[in-house]
């Protein structure tokens, strides 16, 4: 499953899409981001991003109407596709496989503060 494979911050960007669902353009993928990580995403890092993963097929992309407070630009709204998905799951099931292979006394450390 080659194909399917997310960088982190792509991986960030499509959870984020999931999570917003119809309201998800690129000033509210932005926000949910850097509110739900406190993690700073410049918004060439975001755009890059949104369309790697569109050319990718993992993300669809439609402009919504324009508004008058953006001088009539519409806004362009992303939703996840059924390629998007399997690779999703494919991230996810990849992880917690990982997870489960780990012996828990490998992560029973106490830190020195």
């Amino acid at each position: 499953m080659k194909s399917h494979r997310l960088g982190e911050f792509e991986e960030v960007v499509m959870l984020t899409v999931g999570i917003l669902y119809n309201d998800a353009y690129g000033v509210s993928i932005k926000k949910e981001i850097e509110n739900r990580l406190s993690r700073k995403v410049s918004v060439g890092a975001l755009q890059t991003a949104l369309k790697r993963l569109e050319d990718k097929g993992y993300l669809n992309s439609h402009d919504g109407e324009g508004t008058q407070e953006r001088a009539g630009r519409p806004k362009r709204y992303f939703e996840i596709t059924a390629h998007g998905k399997a690779a999703l799951e494919y991230t996810r099931s990849t992880r917690n496989t990982l997870w489960d292979a780990i012996p828990k006394i490998a992560l029973d450390v106490k830190f020195n503060g």
